[in-house]
């Protein structure tokens, strides 16, 4: 990786903004060539033969190598997007675009499946920052739609992901219709995902690369969130060690998809950025699915001993 050549492109950023689409599409892709670690292959297709499905999996380790199965592959990523919905809200209250107190209304015309912080609130309001607590420690899907609105519309969160360098993933549709599999809708890959992560929660003082768009107080919470929701206990977190914490978002289609990604911390404070993206039978027990990805969790960090 070449010092000179990363710290120059990424201070190129800010000005891709004020390009024309097809010159910042072109400045985006060479600034964030720098953001793409090294692949070496973790190789899980005993899993997929066992348990069926198609797996993907990216883990950036601290020595910045990607271990990977399937990392180029895209998933439906259902409400993994949450945690970074809450981040592109928390850069928007950093420029004063928005308030963590402003209050929002809630109505029984926002209401969808799973609503367990708004449906309280129908008749109501709820503040900004409430939202995204709702949205990313119980997933929310009302709360994550009402942030969306709030902040743009899709359009804008997609704006968020390039911001990050990110040309992978895709933004189509609104909580719930996003979750059903439609080709490349509402897709990323585990690489992308990773990285994202890494760019949010990891990168800041860290000499050798540019800080990413929060700061230490909006990292703070948007880690306090993850670090603090109920949901996944047998994905990410079961396969970790006595000692080691994760600071994550779960996703779940309902007809197969099982997902979580999120920043697993050794005992020493050591960060590693994973994203693992499981599409399983719909005739699969969901056991079997948290399973898989604690198991591949636990073989990377195998790896690293």
């Amino acid at each position: 990786m070449d010092r000179r050549r990363l710290l120059t492109g990424m201070a190129a950023l800010p000005l891709v903004a004020c390009q024309r689409p097809e010159a910042q599409a072109d400045a985006v892709k060479e600034t964030v060539e720098w953001f793409l670690p090294e692949a070496q292959a973790l190789d899980l297709s005993d899993l997929e033969a066992r348990f069926g499905g198609r797996l993907g999996f990216g883990l950036i380790t601290p020595d910045y190598r990607l271990l990977s199965w399937r990392s180029e592959e895209r998933f439906v990523y259902c409400s993994t997007f949450k945690a970074f919905l809450a981040a592109a809200t928390l850069e928007r209250i950093q420029k004063g675009e928005e308030r963590l107190d402003r209050e929002i209304a809630v109505t029984a015309a926002d209401m969808t499946h799973h609503a367990p912080a708004t449906e309280p609130a129908v008749g109501g309001t709820l503040t900004v920052e409430a939202l995204m607590k709702g949205t990313v420690e119980l997933s929310d899907n009302p709360a994550a739609n009402l942030l969306l609105r709030e902040m743009g519309g899709l359009a804008r969160m997609q704006d968020f992901y390039r911001s990050l360098g990110d040309t992978v993933t895709r933004v189509d549709r609104w909580e719930p219709e996003m979750n059903r599999l439609d080709g490349d809708k509402d897709t990323t890959s585990p690489r992308a995902a990773a990285t994202n992560l890494y760019a949010l929660l990891v990168n800041r003082d860290d000499g050798s690369r540019p800080s990413g768009p929060l700061d230490d107080a909006s990292i703070t919470k948007l880690k306090g969130w993850m670090f603090d929701t109920p949901t996944g206990p047998g994905r990410i977190k079961a396969g970790l060690s006595s000692g080691w914490t994760t600071a994550h978002k779960t996703g779940t289609g309902g007809y197969g998809p099982t997902n979580d990604i999120g920043v697993i911390y050794a005992p020493d404070g050591t960060a590693l950025p994973v994203a693992v993206y499981y599409h399983a039978g719909r005739s699969s027990r969901e056991t079997d699915r948290d399973a898989v990805i604690a198991e591949a969790v636990r073989r990377a960090l195998g790896t690293l001993a």
